[in-house]
């Protein structure tokens, strides 16, 4: 009598759908992070990497976070960044909100139009974040933030490549034995 042949397992291509719907939010979250690495510097000069983050995916995937992300994304933003608690919930709120009825306006992208709205959307995040610090008690003028807001916007476009190469990984599929 012939032993029974034990079956071979295959390798089979899966996506993995928990991954693909945490990865964005995990890097948000990541990049709201980055700022706590410690610098010495006389004025703000690090990029808000989480907002800029926010920015690159909703841009790149305007489906793939849901507006009310941007209050859960802005309470975690509050909690790491030291600004006055509610602020990034209501800018970051806002800002989803502002970026739905762009698309809406305006559904023909290219990157120097994402560019531009998001030098606009940066600007204005970094001058209300300050506008919201200076009522809390701050005493900072704006021409002090300049070198953080250009800065952050020389860096978007390396943002936004970043948010692409993750969006690749986050979206191949996976060998796993079946």
């Amino acid at each position: 009598m012939m032993p029974a042949r034990a079956k071979k397992p295959k390798l089979v291509a899966v996506s993995m759908p928990w991954l693909a719907y945490a990865t964005p939010w995990v890097a948000i979250m990541l990049a709201s992070c980055l700022p706590l690495w410690p610098v010495i510097a006389s004025a703000p000069v690090m990029p808000p990497f989480g907002y800029l983050m926010l920015l690159a995916w909703r841009q790149l995937r305007p489906g793939l976070l849901p507006v009310w992300c941007g209050a859960l994304l802005g309470l975690f933003d509050d909690m790491v960044s030291g600004q006055p608690m509610g602020s990034a919930i209501t800018l970051w709120s806002a800002t989803m909100l502002a970026l739905d009825v762009i698309e809406a306006r305006f559904p023909w992208r290219n990157f120097l139009t994402e560019w531009l709205v998001a030098a606009v959307m940066i600007a204005i995040y970094i001058l209300l974040g300050l506008g919201i610090a200076n009522a809390g008690g701050g005493a900072v003028l704006p021409v002090v933030v300049a070198p953080q807001i250009g800065l952050s916007i020389l860096v978007y476009p390396l943002v936004g490549r970043t948010v692409a190469a993750i969006d690749r990984w986050r979206l191949r599929r996976y060998r796993v034995t079946a």
